[in-house]
């Protein structure tokens, strides 16, 4: 397969991008900064420089030619503010899956945030006055981008982790539409996204994965 990852630079990113390529399939990590090619290409990756919060779904199809299926791991990031929640954790995605569907990718796989549907209407709102008011606008842009890949016909999955970690990969999780607030090293998500992929697991599914004790491929066979 040939695996387009948004958000390239990323930590997650990152480490799907080593996955990939060591499991003998292609990663294209997309990335807006060329000062990353370096990054990325030392995970074996090949690295397709674009801004998307700039680009077109015209010209993102012609740059996605030949890809098998697309990753949204793309996130504003700390201390991004309100707006770039929206630019980018939302309408980033949304333009992947245009430019998905434009050129006949079916596969696509978002990473979301546990709890995204859970945001509080009142805070959710740009321009932002607190830092805790940018994370409910964060979830917003989230949930919005999720309701946007669940309508379309894509062969999607949508997986929403817990706290996020550093920690070494422990290959087994727990998996629902809903599991209680827990953490997951960030390896666990890759290893999550790289299974769906090559087992084409968990297609029209969203789910919340945290640590846990079945092993990858189960939970993602009994998300399927």
């Amino acid at each position: 397969m040939k695996i387009a990852i948004a958000g390239g630079h990323g930590q997650i990113a990152l480490l799907l991008a080593r996955l990939v390529t060591d499991a003998g399939h292609d990663a294209v990590s997309i990335i807006r900064n060329p000062a990353h090619v370096t990054d990325v290409e030392q995970q074996g990756a090949t690295a397709m420089v674009v801004d998307l919060e700039q680009v077109d779904d015209d010209e993102l199809a012609l740059r996605l030619r030949g890809v098998d299926a697309v990753v949204f791991a793309a996130g504003a990031g700390p201390n991004s503010g309100a707006e770039r929640k929206e630019t980018v954790d939302r309408d980033a995605a949304i333009t992947l899956a245009d430019a998905a569907e434009r050129i006949g990718i079916r596969r696509y796989v978002m990473i979301s945030a546990m709890g995204a549907d859970a945001y509080d209407r009142e805070r959710a709102v740009v321009p932002a006055q607190t830092e805790a008011d940018v994370f409910q606008v964060y979830l917003r842009a989230k949930s919005e981008a999720d309701a946007n890949i669940r309508m379309r016909n894509l062969r999607w999955t949508i997986i929403r982790p817990g706290g996020l970690l550093d920690t070494p990969p422990q290959g087994t999780v727990a998996v629902g539409r809903t599991v209680p607030r827990g953490s997951i090293p960030r390896a666990d998500v890759a290893a999550l996204v790289l299974h769906a992929l090559l087992d084409d697991a968990a297609v029209g599914v969203q789910f919340e994965v945290t640590s846990g004790d079945t092993p990858i491929p189960a939970a993602l066979q009994a998300m399927s």
